[in-house]
């Protein structure tokens, strides 16, 4: 079975911090991805798909222990504060 769109997203966009003290919450995660996929030529899944797809790949949605990298960080961050720019 091939690697779904929500794992390539996982692996391109974020990184595993165990030893955050200020991991992405769900509002940020859900914005990242949708950074994401404009970024990549994907239609954003509902949040009720992304959310369940998130429980699937193992993620704790109260504590993601997870921080944002790469392009889709940079996107979202200036489309998030474009005060910025």
């Amino acid at each position: 079975m091939g690697v779904s769109h929500f794992e390539q997203f996982l692996d391109q966009a974020t990184s595993f911090d165990p030893d955050t003290d200020c991991p992405l919450g769900r509002d940020c995660l859900y914005g990242l991805y949708t950074s994401w996929c404009l970024l990549h030529g994907h239609d954003p899944q509902s949040d009720t798909a992304f959310w369940a797809a998130m429980r699937r790949c193992g993620i704790d949605l109260g504590n993601t222990r997870l921080r944002m990298k790469g392009p889709a960080a940079a996107d979202y961050i200036l489309s998030s504060y474009p005060a910025l720019v």
